[in-house]
């Protein structure tokens, strides 16, 4: 089931996140188990499943990450376990910032520390901008143009998975 179709909204990047609460909680109340106490197996089940899933549309719809990575499955551009393949030059880059970081596991320097954080602050930053500018085009854009923008879009969105990890070994040392 389509998560934008079940809250009647259209496919966007960036969507009004209290209509997407707003659409919860009257699916929530529309498919409240309680109210099918008295109706088959069958209608219970399917009422269950339907909770379920506007549970989930709701998860995914309200995170941007978590949106981006559903419209991309959605139009078939990723998928679990793939392997993609980041540009040579954000590679390099990453390989001087995961250099600091291994000097920083060989001694502890704050100065170091200061300075690969703001380094990838730097890159996140960058890589916000960027995202930002082709969710919006890809807002505007007519159905048949939409694909070059998703493309980048995915791009982008492993750029910045990658960064998550080295945030998260950033964070061994933050203490």
């Amino acid at each position: 089931m389509d998560y934008f179709e079940l809250y009647d909204i259209e496919e966007s990047f960036d969507i009004d996140e209290s209509l997407v609460k707003r659409k919860f909680y009257e699916l929530s109340k529309k498919f409240h188990p309680d109210f099918y106490i008295n109706e088959s197996q069958e209608k219970q089940q399917e009422i269950l499943e339907l909770s379920t899933v506007n549970n989930k549309a709701y998860q995914v719809l309200s995170n941007p990450t978590s949106r981006i990575e559903y419209i991309l499955t959605k139009h078939n551009l990723i998928s679990e376990g793939e392997k993609y393949q980041l540009p040579s030059d954000f590679l390099m880059e990453m390989m001087n910032v995961n250099e600091k970081l291994m000097d920083l596991e060989m001694e502890r320097d704050t100065e170091i520390l200061d300075s690969v954080q703001k380094e990838v602050e730097e890159i996140e930053d960058g890589l916000s901008g960027e995202l930002k500018r082709y969710t919006i085009e890809y807002a505007e854009r007519p159905a048949d143009e939409k694909i070059s923008d998703l493309l980048k879009i995915k791009d982008l969105y492993y750029r910045q998975k990658y960064l998550w990890r080295i945030r998260e070994s950033l964070k061994k040392f933050q203490s």
